[in-house]
């Protein structure tokens, strides 16, 4: 049976005439609409039906001023109830989006506008032509007529290969937006099976280091909204941890906000790991942790290629040793610094940069063997990912450098993997390489900020993933407070993008010019768990809602 119900009708003046994008309707007294609404035109003249979003809804009278209300209202008696009702109505301002039969031709005057059922939202939204084989879960649309719609994603828009990549902002808190890109990752995981290995990065206390574990909290209602939409109401499945080495044997020698019980238990399992850089592995990354260092005359980067080419640096060396010399060219008169044609200050400023950030015990002179310690390298793990497997990589007690680092090195042995740039001994998994590498990162800011340096290596890797990446199975999934903060590349080719709650101030940014004032007005005052989406195949933007997670969320919040 059809949720149908009569409205309203087109209300075209002189003034506000009906064009192709846009109509205006009034609603009967006892209509209840509200922004992001869909509603159904009948068109007599050729049988079709149009489709529109409601952007606003006002209230008008026949009252000529604020003061004539007053004084039909006993000169200002708020007790009085006015003898003679005023001329009212209340109306709606509609965005045309859709036509059944491509004919946009305005509405005409009244012609009877109704609420729109399940059926008509799938047809205006464009959910009807989206193949179930690469559909998506996207989360619930909730009208005003007391309908949930299961909103779903072009598969192929979302990791590729039409489109890619996906970026969600709002503030810290309310806007959810770590639990949506979880909620994204599970249905993928789910959907796509063995063709999509899935990166993690945690960056606060241990809250996504319980993932594979189930929670204990869900409410039979919030289970209900994981089996509206398709997806099981289970903790991820095939995950793996990975912590910063730290050498104390009372943490198990990782650095992580996670509960020495709960870590003991994931690594008699099997499930987790220590990583850590040694010079003669890892060398070729150090440029990683420049990529928010302000180099305007490339000093930095000539130095970085001198240590690559250098014979100095060549050998059995171990981190001690690179410091140590470092430090010869930071000597006047010293020959090493001649031969190098690069000014001492910039040979002092490299050493002082080095030796603030390799002093972690994440760089050790040379891999343990020592069991208990669960030694591996962060490139080796992440060239061995198969489909199916999500792999979270701890950072959250890393300083901001070593995040970049980290965060680098994964996204190069991500590209590595794909283009097989690797020697094979160093893949050990028998497993063919997943057709699909999604990665997801919080605090994009810190990466890849509108301010970034042309030169950062970071960000040269991020644009070669947002711009070239869907093509090549690699995905991007970020997150941040404020969109307007990121490198505008990088949004650039984000296909899909969602908005929580936000601030005044941000959405007075050019970012948020094309959403619609009202619109941009409730992206203020959004309840948490409800998002506003911005995919290519909706032709409009939708406030959504999503479940609650269905994995364990660990006890830092």
């Amino acid at each position: 049976m059809s949720n149908r119900k009569l409205i309203g009708r087109v209300s075209a003046t002189e003034k506000y005439p009906s064009s192709c994008d846009d109509f205006q309707f009034w609603l009967s007294d006892d209509a209840v609409l509200s922004p992001f609404d869909i509603v159904r035109v009948e068109n007599k003249a050729d049988d079709s039906v149009t489709y529109g979003v409601v952007q606003d809804i006002l209230h008008i009278t026949d009252g000529t001023g604020h003061l004539s209300n007053y004084v039909s209202s006993d000169f200002g008696n708020v007790d009085t109830t006015p003898l003679t009702r005023r001329l009212s109505l209340s109306y709606a301002k509609v965005s045309v989006i859709h036509n059944t039969k491509e004919n946009f031709m305005p509405v005409f005057e009244s012609s009877p506008v109704y609420t729109a059922d399940n059926d008509d939202i799938e047809i205006a939204l464009g959910l009807d032509n989206i193949d179930e084989k690469t559909a998506i879960p996207a989360g619930l649309m909730k009208a005003s007529n007391n309908i949930s719609v299961p909103i779903k994603y072009n598969g192929d828009f979302l990791i590729g290969p039409e489109g890619a990549h996906m970026n969600i902002s709002g503030i810290s808190g309310l806007a959810t937006k770590t639990s949506y890109v979880m909620f994204l990752l599970k249905a993928i995981q789910h959907k796509y099976k063995d063709d999509v290995a899935i990166i993690v990065m945690n960056v606060k206390g241990d809250d996504l280091l319980h993932v594979h574990q189930p929670n204990e909290k869900m409410t039979p209602t919030q289970r209900e909204e994981w089996d509206t939409l398709g997806v099981p109401c289970k903790p991820f499945e095939n995950v793996k941890y990975l912590y910063p080495y730290r050498n104390q044997k009372d943490k198990l020698y990782a650095n992580t906000a996670l509960p020495t019980e709960d870590l003991a238990e994931q690594f008699v399992a099997k499930q987790a790991a220590n990583f850590v850089y040694t010079f003669e592995h890892d060398i070729d990354k150090v440029d990683m942790l420049f990529s928010n260092v302000d180099d305007p005359n490339y000093t930095i980067e000539s130095i970085l290629n001198y240590i690559d080419y250098g014979q100095e640096f060549r050998g059995d060396l171990s981190w001690t040793d690179f410091k140590d010399k470092l430090k010869d060219f930071c000597s006047k008169g010293s020959s090493k610094n001649n031969n190098s044609s690069i000014l001492i200050q910039s040979w002092q400023r490299f050493r002082r940069l080095i030796n603030n950030s390799i002093n972690d015990d994440i760089f050790v002179n040379a891999i343990s063997s020592a069991k208990e310690q669960h030694q591996v390298y962060l490139s080796n793990e992440v060239l061995n990912i198969n489909g199916g497997e999500m792999m979270v990589v701890d950072i959250a007690g890393l300083t901001e450098q070593l995040q970049c680092l980290v965060f680098g090195d994964i996204i190069r042995s991500v590209y590595s993997l794909k283009h097989g740039d690797f020697d094979q001994e160093d893949r050990y998994s028998k497993k063919p390489v997943p057709k699909r590498v999604v990665i997801f990162v919080d605090e994009l800011n810190k990466y890849a900020p509108s301010t970034s340096s042309k030169n950062s290596p970071l960000l040269a890797n991020l644009l070669d993933i947002t711009e070239r990446g869907r093509s090549e199975g690699v995905v991007l999934f970020s997150a941040e407070q404020f969109r307007s903060a990121i490198h505008e590349r990088i949004k650039g080719n984000c296909g899909t993008n969602v908005y929580g709650r936000t601030n005044a101030i941000e959405v007075s940014r050019p970012d948020y010019k094309f959403v619609p004032t009202v619109y941009a007005n409730m992206m203020t005052r959004l309840k948490k768990g409800d998002l506003i989406l911005h995919h290519p195949v909706f032709k409009t933007l939708l406030k959504i809602q999503f479940p609650f997670p269905s994995y364990n969320q660990g006890g830092s919040k």
